[in-house]
């Protein structure tokens, strides 16, 4: 198997590409790939400051190395769940990292500066530890974005993370985060601008690139995704690709040049208001995360116990 940039040996093949790769020149496909995603979709500008939400995981550490070697000001953040062993691992990877190529890492404790961890929260709300997670994470990634001043928002979610998502969402036929689905959303009513520039790499490909890298990151799933419906569509994607490379790639970037505009144009852009207890962007006079927090710690709220 030889590259088919050097014809030197190759170290990985990408299927849907029909093309094999050295470490070099994969490691260059990989930057190439986040420089497209970048200008097709006007992700970010040269003067950007740039805030990279931090799991510890491969996709998220990947996608700040690729942005730094692109020349992007980007720092790091990381929220620390409160997931017991698993938490403190991924803190260390993502510490690790940062410290290695001098970068900066800010970074949110949960049961520290709000009482309380994802696990108790979900138990509190009655919602499943996913929900409850992201929740917490979106508000306090978007919190951190605009506090510090950051001209936007990168996720680390990949073409797998969001054929699965597009996927669901069709099963479900749900217009609403169908609107969503799109790897830009610009700032609007206190929300930061976010972005995903991964889309256009695997999460083989992000393997791949931090082992070629040496990036040491987190492979053990959370302990509390078992279950997860997004697991379970991502494994039915991936026996499609199997079978038919470049089939996930098809699927969700067909959407994006095909159907994404008309969910986005019934998209409800009315103007949200303020929530009375931290300030942040809400459509109720309370945020979902202070509802959630109001649940999980056991002090009063607003006269309520």
């Amino acid at each position: 198997m030889k590259c088919v940039v050097c014809r030197g040996a190759a170290v990985i093949d990408v299927r849907r590409h029909n093309a094999n790769f050295c470490g070099e020149h994969f490691v260059r496909h990989c930057g190439e790939q986040v420089r497209r995603a970048v200008e097709d979709f006007d992700m970010l500008q040269p003067e950007d400051r740039v805030l990279v939400a931090v799991s510890g995981g491969k996709d998220s550490l990947a996608v700040w190395d690729l942005l730094v070697e692109l020349g992007y000001q980007a720092d790091g953040l990381y929220i620390g769940l409160g997931i017991g062993e698993y938490s403190e691992t991924s803190g260390g990877h993502a510490r690790r990292f940062a410290e290695s190529r001098g970068l900066t890492l800010l970074e949110v404790d949960l049961p520290g500066e709000y009482g309380f961890d994802v696990p108790t929260g979900a138990k509190a709300a009655r919602r499943v530890p996913c929900s409850a997670c992201g929740l917490s994470k979106r508000h306090l990634f978007d919190k951190a974005a605009v506090d510090g001043g950051y001209d936007v928002l990168v996720t680390g979610h990949n073409l797998d993370d969001e054929a699965a998502v597009l996927f669901g969402n069709t099963l479900r036929w749900d217009t609403d985060y169908l609107g969503r689905q799109y790897p830009v959303l610009p700032a609007r009513n206190g929300f930061p601008k976010k972005v995903k520039p991964l889309v256009r790499l695997s999460e083989r490909d992000m393997a791949a690139y931090c082992l070629i890298r040496g990036i040491d990151y987190l492979v053990d799933e959370c302990p509390m995704a078992a279950g997860n419906r997004h697991l379970i569509y991502k494994d039915l994607l991936n026996d499609l690709e199997v079978r038919s490379p470049g089939a996930k790639a098809d699927f969700y970037f067909s959407y994006l040049r095909n159907a994404a505009d008309r969910f986005r144009e019934d998209r409800d852009e009315s103007v949200v208001g303020e929530c009375s207890r931290c300030g942040s962007p809400s459509q109720g006079e309370v945020c979902a995360f202070c509802r959630l927090q109001e649940r999980a710690v056991p002090v009063t709220f607003g006269g309520r116990t």
